[in-house]
């Protein structure tokens, strides 16, 4: 076990935002809180490997759309955790992140501080995404699976509060928690299936926060907004598709995310929280989960799709999934269909390609 400290914060933040490919949360936001946790208490990690089997770990995370402004305070991710406890009646022996991003690689870390529980050095996914069933490590394929989730945010001041336990289809709770961040005013902090670590230890990310930590660490290493950028490329085995100014954005926010396209040059992004397709005239250069991901092109700094603007000189860089640690959600060929319905973009072909093309040879 490692107590956490203000270095593993920034690094795993600016790692972790670019990890977000476009969601995840803001790099300024996540240090800010980071720093509030270590005031608040001495949170520590722990590798998942000396987790027993048995202990159960909950996922912890915020939920709903980034462009508006309503975020969790500290304690509302307490009051999560806490709720999710007091109505399983399970105790939790270790917390783990739902994803990375620039504020959700430190999910977790407020309350390590506050109740004493270790974050594990794993998460759902390697990388940020905009559904839970995309996080649900395999769970969405198990009809038996009943979800558990527990939620609290808003605004007790503007009549926004709201706490939210559910137990039931983990469909429907997904949906219901994405209404309920909508009606909170933003992003509402939540809690939820406690698993045995077994389990997160077959189907889980793990070890994605150490490289969340190795590649922020890399980047603060860099000198100049380029230098930066290319040693993120380098880690990731990625590289720079573009440097230019951003000509258009839309977006717009449907059922409680963002939803939208960036266009910069002959370039086309959309994004669904994350951004989910890379297009230069028409042809595909990368699919969700490859990461796709904006960067400023002067300071390097990573920015999200709900913090882009029109004008803006930025950088486009890419990585195949192959280079991230994902979790067993990312081979549901479920979840990328609810990407093509959100975006209207063709995603399971381009994701799975192989088995595409053996389902074709055998009906032939």
């Amino acid at each position: 076990m490692i107590v956490l400290d203000d270095a593993w914060v920034e690094q795993a933040c600016f790692g972790g935002g670019i990890l977000g490919g476009g969601g995840g949360g803001s790099v300024e936001e996540g240090i800010r809180l980071g720093r509030l946790a270590l005031k608040l208490g001495y949170p520590t990690m722990l590798d998942s490997a000396e987790v027993p089997e048995d202990s159960l770990i909950a996922t912890v995370s915020a939920v709903g759309a980034p462009s508006r402004k309503q975020r969790p305070i500290p304690s509302h991710y307490v009051r999560a955790v806490k709720l999710l406890m007091d109505h399983t009646g399970k105790q939790i022996a270790g917390l783990m992140t739902n994803e990375m991003g620039g504020s959700a690689s430190i999910n977790g870390l407020v309350q390590s501080a506050i109740l004493q529980i270790p974050l594990i050095d794993a998460a759902c996914n390697g990388r940020a995404y905009p559904i839970g069933t995309m996080g649900a490590m395999g769970l969405s394929v198990n009809s038996d699976f009943v979800s558990e989730q527990a939620a609290a945010g808003g605004s007790k001041k503007k009549g926004t509060y709201v706490e939210i336990y559910g137990k039931g289809s983990l469909p429907i709770l997904t949906e219901l928690v994405i209404k309920a961040s909508y009606e909170a005013g933003g992003l509402i902090a939540v809690a939820r299936h406690p698993l045995p670590a077994s389990y997160i230890k077959a189907n889980a990310a793990v070890g994605a926060l150490t490289q969340a930590v190795r590649l922020g660490k890399a980047y603060l290493s860099g000198q100049t907004g380029e230098e930066k950028i290319q040693k993120v490329v380098e880690v990731l085995g990625g590289k720079v598709v573009a440097r230019a100014n951003v000509d258009s954005v839309e977006l717009i926010v449907q059922q409680g995310l963002d939803v939208g396209k960036v266009v910069i040059g002959d370039l086309e992004i959309t994004f669904w929280n994350e951004y989910m397709t890379l297009e230069q005239q028409g042809e595909r250069l990368a699919t969700f989960p490859d990461l796709i991901m904006t960067m400023d092109a002067e300071t390097g700094s990573p920015i999200s799709s709900a913090d882009l603007n029109k004008a803006q000189r930025i950088s486009v860089i890419v990585a195949p999934k192959e280079n991230l640690i994902l979790g067993a959600s990312m081979q549901d060929r479920q979840v990328f269909r609810d990407v093509e319905r959100a975006i209207g973009k063709e995603i399971v072909r381009y994701v799975f390609p192989k088995e595409d093309s053996q389902v074709c040879s055998s009906s032939r």
